[in-house]
């Protein structure tokens, strides 16, 4: 993703080079921002992934089975009776450590 220009154009390389140059002169310090970086194997984020559709699966039929009478036959049931009903007997593919 690009960085946005800092005045009304982008800036030319020599004007990015002298900021550069004016900031090391300055002594300003350097802040470097990193995303965190997902240590978990392949695998572990895998059955994670498979875990939360599980436990998500159960949150849905729990809801569909508390949903009182008079709206079971409503979209909302309609949707979590097709929920309800997927088979999530999940395995992970070929590559996931079971070759």
């Amino acid at each position: 993703m690009p960085r946005r220009p800092v005045g009304d154009k982008p800036m030319t390389n020599v004007e990015r080079q002298a900021r550069h140059r004016a900031a090391r002169t300055a002594a300003l310090p350097v802040i470097h921002y990193r995303r965190a970086v997902d240590h978990r194997s392949r695998a572990r984020r895998w059955h994670d992934a498979v875990a939360v559709l599980l436990a998500l699966h159960a949150e849905y039929r729990a809801w569909l089975q508390a949903l009182p009478d008079s709206l079971q036959e409503g979209a909302t049931a309609q949707a979590l009776r097709a929920i309800d009903d997927l088979d999530l007997d999940i395995k992970p593919p070929k590559g996931f450590g079971r070759d």
